[in-house]
């Protein structure tokens, strides 16, 4: 089987970061393969928005039927969003991991977030979990890129100091990429790249949006994922479509669509 993890993890250059554009379906992940995708990413959220599930409900085998289908549909490189392993203990970790090289991945997301809720991880168990993430990815007979997540400042559990806490601990157990979304300003983004030498990914979403590929790269970001934020610009399309036609009586936004002989294209092999 080839291995797409070191051209993955060849991307991850501080100073010029690439996009890793998430997919949310085959299609999707096809037409971004045709638009010049350089890597793929899953997003946990866009993909439970086609099962008509909120995001953080995906089991660990959807999570990685899922993955595997975006693996196999182009010949790009694959990392996939799998939440917080799909368990509390480092064991279970480990073994989604393992299972997550199996079928192909170049690289996984872990989060340190006690889902379906929001509350973090103690500290201790946080470093815990990707330490044994670390070592399953390690174990792997191919290049793995494994991104350790604080999300706790993302979801107001915690604030810059703890996230640079926990992302310098993740680093210490060998992560390959560090990850905090959302924090509260630009200038905590460039804090967190300038206090760790690990390779950092950024989420354009929000406030971040409105930063340029310049901007990221002016501070030192490695990569730029994307997360739930395409398939949920198609989702505002889908809204403001219908709330036209079933307000308005009007069929206008419908001409704004892409043609299907374009599409046809972009999803041939």
């Amino acid at each position: 089987m080839h291995d797409p993890g070191p051209a993955f993890r060849a991307l991850h250059q501080p100073g010029n970061p690439f996009v890793l554009a998430n997919a949310w379906d085959v299609g999707s992940a096809k037409v971004l393969a045709a638009l010049g995708a350089q890597a793929l990413g899953t997003s946990s959220a866009g993909y439970a928005f086609t099962l008509g599930k909120p995001d953080g409900s995906l089991t660990r085998d959807e999570a990685l039927a899922h993955a595997q289908s975006i693996v196999e549909a182009t010949a790009l490189p694959v990392s996939a969003d799998l939440e917080n392993g799909y368990g509390d203990d480092p064991e279970t970790v480990a073994e989604t991991v393992r299972m997550a090289g199996e079928i192909g991945l170049a690289g996984v997301s872990i989060e340190d977030t006690l889902l379906p809720g929001a509350t973090a991880y103690d500290f201790d168990l946080a470093v815990e979990r990707i330490r044994a993430a670390v070592a399953a990815a390690r174990s792997l007979k191919r290049d793995f890129v494994l991104v350790a997540r604080a999300d706790g400042i993302m979801l107001h559990g915690y604030d810059i100091e703890e996230a640079l806490r926990r992302l310098k601990a993740f680093e210490a157990a060998g992560a390959d990429c560090l990850y905090a979304p959302l924090p509260e300003s630009f200038e905590d983004l460039e804090r967190i790249v300038t206090e760790t030498v690990t390779p950092v990914n950024a989420l354009a979403t929000g406030s971040f949006a409105s930063y340029t590929q310049e901007d990221f790269a002016r501070i030192g970001i490695a990569r730029i994922s994307l997360g739930s934020s395409l398939a949920r610009v198609t989702q505002r399309a889908l809204i403001d479509a219908v709330e036209e036609i079933f307000d308005d009586g009007s069929f206008s936004r419908l001409k704004k669509s892409v043609p299907g002989e374009l599409i046809d294209k972009m999803l041939g092999d």
